[in-house]
């Protein structure tokens, strides 16, 4: 069974998502084999290098109020400990561009380490509210979850994988994919947000069983 997770280290409903779609895969006690790829898709591709105080970020895109936004944070914190992923209280000050963190993650699936790098990048800015679009976090991360930190920056100081993240980012957008996380199934089955372990679980078992 192949699995493209169409996210963004930015979302924090991906890190719910991915958490309870790993969760739902450990459930099948691998009666599946499962290929799991992480796309790219940002958020916020216009995005200033210095990002934006996520306040007024989200009340500007959203319009939602200051007393909504603390109200929407603890409730993904609360759906996070449900899954085992921690959100850092009042460690995320700004909303960032994700582009780069993208192009490593293309390059770590080169190297087998996507998964490993997709949790460190999520935990970095929504557990400690690091920001992702820094090189030097970047090349820190990648080299803690086992890359080389030298090949990292010099990809970073490069527009080495930037064409095919953004080909990558058109085809899925093509496809209608608008929000984030999309779990795509054999290129075939969609299931979008960050749903309960059951939901996905469910979802899973019954595509194997038809396959």
């Amino acid at each position: 069974m192949k699995i493209d997770f169409v996210s963004d280290i930015s979302c924090p409903w991906c890190a719910i998502g991915l958490n309870a779609l790993e969760e739902a895969i450990s459930r099948l006690d691998n009666a599946v084999a499962v290929e799991l790829h992480f796309q790219p898709f940002e958020l916020n591709p216009q995005m200033a290098a210095e990002g934006e105080e996520i306040v007024g970020h989200l009340s500007r895109k959203y319009g939602l109020t200051p007393e909504q936004c603390e109200q929407n944070a603890e409730m993904i914190r609360e759906r996070g400990e449900a899954v085992g992923f921690t959100f850092g209280k009042g460690r995320r000050q700004r909303i960032y561009n994700t582009f780069d963190a993208h192009r490593l993650l293309h390059w770590a699936g080169l190297e087998g380490r996507q998964r490993v790098l997709k949790r460190a990048l999520l935990s970095a800015y929504l557990t400690h509210g690091e920001n992702p679009n820094d090189p030097d976090l970047l090349v820190r991360v990648a080299g803690e979850v086992g890359l080389d930190a030298d090949r990292a920056r010099a990809i970073l100081t490069s527009d080495e994988h930037a064409s095919e993240v953004r080909q990558r980012q058109a085809f899925y957008t093509g496809q209608g994919i608008h929000s984030v996380p999309s779990v795509i199934i054999d290129d075939r089955h969609l299931i979008q947000g960050g749903q309960p372990v059951e939901v996905f679980e469910r979802a899973l078992r019954q595509l194997a069983q038809a396959a």
